[in-house]
């Protein structure tokens, strides 16, 4: 089973996590210095309407929520002072940085990439186009999963073939219930009656990634 599971997303274009600054005042966050709960992950939070309700809703699970749009990210920080969840923790970087920097290997149970910029002129952008993919799967633990929604039909069929023919992974595919209201963008899409897609990646025992044992210094 490992051979097979090393086969073709070893054949890619390997990121390169030690060619990456740590964002501008970086600090590593407590919560993956002492980690008490299950840690889930969410890249592109947008003013956090998705962040905000599943700490609300698994208050046993501690989401670290990441948004880079400085207006955005504003308007979720604010939002996340009133709301008061200590499950909760926004953090204002580029999340590739960010993750290279602060997650270690093997410790997020859950990642959510919900309604990303679709890069449609420029594809090799997407999520599980771009060699940092392998790096991201190689912070998730063994069996969890990463969840992926899109209104782009044309993205989705994509990220279906990647995650079947290049990272070998167990997956699902559903249409988003129509009353789902996660985030602003699906709000806004379902109620032009447009179709949304998810796409469950499950990560098997013995997945093997050329990171599994990498991790940033920090030293500098």
């Amino acid at each position: 089973m490992t051979d097979n599971l090393e086969l073709s997303h070893q054949q890619q274009r390997a990121f390169q996590p030690q060619k990456l600054s740590a964002p501008r005042d970086f600090m590593t966050p407590e919560v993956l210095m002492n980690r008490q709960l299950p840690l889930v992950l969410e890249i592109g939070a947008g003013k956090g309407k998705h962040a905000l309700s599943f700490a609300l809703q698994h208050p046993h699970k501690h989401l670290i929520a990441i948004e880079r749009t400085r207006n955005k990210f504003d308007a979720f920080a604010k939002l996340v002072g009133q709301q008061k969840s200590s499950n909760l923790s926004a953090i204002h970087a580029d999340a590739i940085a960010w993750i290279v920097h602060a997650v270690a290997p093997n410790s997020i149970e859950r990642i959510f990439i919900l309604y990303p910029n679709p890069e449609q002129h420029n594809p090799n952008q997407q999520w599980l186009n771009m060699p940092f993919f392998e790096f991201l799967l190689s912070r998730l633990q063994v069996d969890g999963e990463v969840v992926l929604a899109t209104n782009i039909e044309a993205y989705m069929d994509n990220a279906e073939q990647q995650a079947n023919e290049v990272w070998c992974l167990p997956n699902t595919r559903h249409k988003v219930a129509s009353d789902s209201q996660r985030t602003h963008f699906e709000v806004k899409y379902l109620a032009r009656g447009e179709t949304c897609w998810q796409l469950n990646m499950r990560k098997p025992d013995g997945y093997q990634t050329r990171f599994d044992n990498w991790q940033a210094s920090n030293k500098a």
